[in-house]
């Protein structure tokens, strides 16, 4: 029987080994969240036309064998370009087909193994592999997160949102509790650190954001920041609440893309002007190595986070 652990292993110490070896190794990133409607496809896209404009070669794949929404954004893009004759970048894209046989184990295995080829078949040869996830747990799910050099994610500023990362206190707003998808992210990060001693950068994005200085906005920072000192994550802002985002999912445009007659059929709006500078503050956020300064960050916290520097026992990201 194939088994997803074996896999995992086996695929994070073949990409160990290659690093050491000085061969190329694409940076992974992963866009997750157990929670849907929180964003994840919208930022995974925008993600990637980020790193397509800065001349980075990027593979995506689409985890979400259900709904696909990454790859539709994809073949939107591609057939908007060919029916407009548009010279815009675009991603070498891979999705996963879901298996319908009577056995579930069996249906894992094939969907496991198809992953892997996929995997196989770009780190080498790209920059940059962008995956989308399913908005639920599965083993597809807790491989990409355990393989992502950068996980990010999505998360509505509200509290339904928020129980996904943890409980609070209804009268101090503190976190009482971890919940079930900052818990698989734990466990990620832990079979991460013991099969290549690489450590995942978590940036939990607050989308749909609230312009009104509300006291339920406040309360949430507040929350979110206690969350993140448990939890060893980053914050950031996100996307905004903008109808733009979805007029261009059906063009397969972004903010980010030369919005003009000839790509949308008119100029840029306000909203287009604001949601490129949304997209474009993320992306400064997530400190993603696109250029010289990036790459010599991350490779400075390669060197910190040396287990010989850093022992194990001693990261308090790991603590129960």
């Amino acid at each position: 029987m194939f088994d997803g652990a074996q896999l995992v292993l086996g695929l994070g110490k073949r990409m160990f080994v290659e690093r050491k070896l000085g061969s190329r190794q694409a940076y992974v990133i992963v866009c997750g969240n157990e929670k849907g409607g929180s964003g994840k496809t919208t930022t995974a896209m925008h993600l990637i036309v980020a790193l397509l404009n800065s001349g980075h070669k990027v593979a995506s794949i689409d985890l979400d064998t259900r709904q696909l929404s990454l790859s539709r954004y994809i073949e939107n893009r591609k057939n908007w370009i060919h029916k407009n004759g548009l010279n815009l970048p675009q991603s070498d894209h891979a999705h996963l087909e879901k298996a319908n046989t009577d056995s579930v184990l069996d249906n894992e295995s094939s969907e496991l193994r198809r992953f892997s080829e996929i995997v196989q078949s770009v780190e080498k040869s790209y920059d940059f592999i962008v995956i989308d996830t399913p908005g639920h747990d599965s083993y597809l799910m807790r491989l990409a997160h355990s393989m992502a050099d950068t996980l990010v994610t999505p998360l509505n500023d509200s509290y339904i949102d928020f129980d996904v990362l943890g409980h609070v206190d209804p009268v101090s707003g503190e976190v009482v509790e971890i919940s079930h998808y900052a818990t698989m992210v734990r466990e990620a990060r832990r079979h991460r650190r013991s099969v290549d001693n690489g450590l995942l950068d978590w940036v939990v994005v607050r989308n749909r954001l609230s312009h009104l200085g509300s006291r339920n906005k406040v309360n949430m920072l507040e929350s979110l920041k206690n969350l993140s000192m448990h939890l060893g994550c980053r914050l950031a802002d996100g996307i905004s609440e903008r109808v733009i985002f979805r007029e261009l999912f059906p063009i397969g445009m972004t903010s980010l893309d030369e919005l003009s007659e000839e790509t949308i059929g008119s100029g840029p709006s306000l909203s287009h002007l604001a949601a490129r500078q949304e997209v474009r503050s993320l992306v400064t956020m997530l400190r993603l190595p696109i250029d010289e300064v990036g790459k010599r960050r991350a490779e400075a916290r390669k060197k910190w986070m040396d287990p010989s520097q850093k022992p194990y026992s001693e990261l308090r990201i790991f603590a129960d």
